[in-house]
């Protein structure tokens, strides 16, 4: 077998068990005896039960499944098995509580007589809590009152004379002469353009109306046919991406900032920009004839482009440095902030996607030198992983790896052998592609989606594939949301355009963060730890998927 995989090549999963039993030595020297407190009924309890006075023998010890991850440059996952055994009794209970209601100006009414109370008052409160109190209102108050007294703390408006109504921000220009929106408390702000039930008229003049987040300049537009998804396509020019990258933004007059309200249509806005950009850019880049400007692309104009600039493509084989040969796509939905000042996942704003090119190679520099020595080393892109990994799998076991993974999961049996149980672990399935819940999560929640055709890119997507792929990430999404997550990463592991690589299939991951697992030691080194039996939380997905259906 190729690698560390849980994919046999019989087509179905291997995985381990362990089962302890050991014995330790007792080292230590002295006894520290102490009272611990008392019982209700009042006899004393004390830490003698961690004093043994010889060694420590453990008969039986709690079962640990370990199954590596398919793919083996994603680790292994550990699950214990006394805690899966209790969810599998009741997968009902994999699910997160929805926030309390909370409002800090409520509070203040409460605790204060009624002939203080006045607006005066509760703005003088607000502006003398600490900085980790005003955090911690900012990112979980309900209650439009507290976010829009934050909000003329953090910033500074400009307020219309007659309504009193802030119609935009003040704005001063730097030591570098660059414009900028006068913002006295940095962290505060973004965690208030993130809170849903921030008032839309703040966000608008705050975060959402073009050019307010910068210069980045829009360079893609969508709207639907009746007005109601509307989506900027803005160019981040100095990325963190090489080469530059693309955000696709809610626009201002279609605002979402939950999974639950982004429709079919605002989906397929957010996936267009992404086709489009990337079937524009490269067949440009092959000298595919184009008729295209200031306009977004139909459906048909989109397939048509596809078409030419895949045969163009293959008519040119393997492409030069200069020509990019790989896609970057990615999601981050959700905030939080932190009282201590962390931000824990992504940045505004929450429904919106970002992706990029890249190239085949990228030139080496020597350090000694400082300068280039006319060599070449291929450019970083997730999907290479894939590829060299099935590329591994095919030549040890003359089986295409996708076609066995697929095999598998339908396969499936449980660790637990409980044949009483559901042992199926798709969520959701059409002709093109399969959603489904990994038999080793890497986050404690993940779902997979993956084409079940040999498209291994977008590029050899057709039109049908790609509406199933945008269909299948928003089921995703909203079952991941009904179930209580809040912050969810979405990855694409993309096959490079000019490889021939049959093996290769176009993968999707979708990673929630949950308040236990934020990812620590363990994560670090690729061990990723879960208290569930994949099959039961695939059945609690399709659950949520046939309530949200109903």
């Amino acid at each position: 077998m190729h690698g560390h995989t849980c994919v046999s090549a019989a087509g179905c999963f291997i995985y381990g068990i362990h089962k302890p039993q050991y014995k330790v030595t007792n080292l230590r020297k002295a006894d520290h005896l102490a009272s611990l407190g008392n019982f209700k009924n009042g006899n004393t309890i004390d830490n003698k039960r961690n004093f043994p006075s010889g060694d420590i023998e453990v008969e039986q010890g709690d079962w640990i499944y370990e199954i590596p991850n398919p793919f083996p440059f994603r680790g292994t996952t550990y699950i214990g098995k006394k805690w899966a055994d209790k969810k599998a009794e009741d997968p009902e209970s994999i699910i997160l509580p929805g926030p309390p209601p909370l409002s800090f100006t409520a509070y203040i009414k409460r605790i204060l007589p009624d002939h203080i109370v006045s607006k005066e008052t509760i703005a003088d409160a607000f502006k003398k809590l600490p900085e980790p109190i005003l955090l911690t209102v900012a990112a979980n108050s309900t209650d439009p009152e507290d976010l829009t007294a934050l909000a003329t703390i953090c910033c500074e408006f400009v307020i219309h004379p007659q309504n009193q109504i802030p119609t935009g921000l003040v704005y001063t220009k730097d030591q570098n002469d660059r414009v900028r929106p006068v913002i006295r408390n940095h962290d505060l702000f973004e965690t208030l353009v993130n809170n849903l039930y921030l008032p839309d008229s703040l966000k608008e003049v705050m975060v959402l109306r073009p050019g307010v987040q910068g210069a980045s300049e829009i360079v893609g537009d969508w709207q639907s046919d009746n007005g109601s998804s509307h989506i900027y396509e803005y160019l981040r020019r100095n990325s963190y991406i090489p080469w530059g990258h693309y955000a696709s933004n809610m626009a201002n007059d279609a605002v979402r900032y939950r999974i639950h309200d982004l429709t079919t249509e605002d989906m397929t806005g957010l996936r267009h920009l992404y086709y489009q950009r990337v079937y524009m850019t490269m067949a440009e880049q092959l000298g595919v004839p184009l008729e295209f400007h200031r306009r977004k692309l139909s459906p048909e104009d989109l397939e048509e482009l596809r078409i030419k600039t895949l045969a163009e493509l293959r008519k040119k084989g393997q492409l030069p440095p200069t020509v990019f040969n790989s896609t970057l796509w990615g999601w981050n939905y959700g905030f939080d902030f932190a009282p201590s000042g962390y931000r824990m996942h992504a940045s505004h704003q929450q429904v919106h996607q970002q992706f990029a090119l890249i190239p085949p190679l990228v030139e080496t520099w020597q350090n000694d030198q400082g300068r280039s020595n006319s060599n070449y080393f291929p450019s970083f892109a997730c999907g290479d992983l894939i590829r060299s990994f099935t590329q591994g799998y095919r030549e040890t076991t003359g089986l295409n790896f996708f076609d066995t993974y697929i095999k598998a999961i339908r396969n499936n049996e449980r660790m637990d052998n409980r044949k009483d149980l559901d042992n199926n672990l798709v969520i959701h399935q059409d002709d093109h592609v399969m959603l489904f819940v990994p038999k080793a999560q890497t986050s404690q929640w993940e779902l997979q989606l993956m084409t079940i055709g040999s498209e291994g890119n977008i590029l050899e997507a057709s039109t049908a594939v790609r509406t199933s792929l945008d269909r299948a990430i928003l089921i995703a999404l909203k079952v991941l949301t009904a179930l209580g997550a809040k912050m969810i990463t979405t990855i694409e592991f993309s096959k490079r355009f000019d490889h021939n690589n049959s093996n290769q299939r176009l993968l999707y991951s979708f990673l929630p963060k949950l308040p236990e697992s934020p990812g620590a030691m363990s994560e670090a080194q690729l061990r990723f730890i879960n208290g569930h039996y994949p099959e039961d939380f695939a059945r609690a997905c399709r659950r949520k998927l046939a309530t949200d259906r109903s």
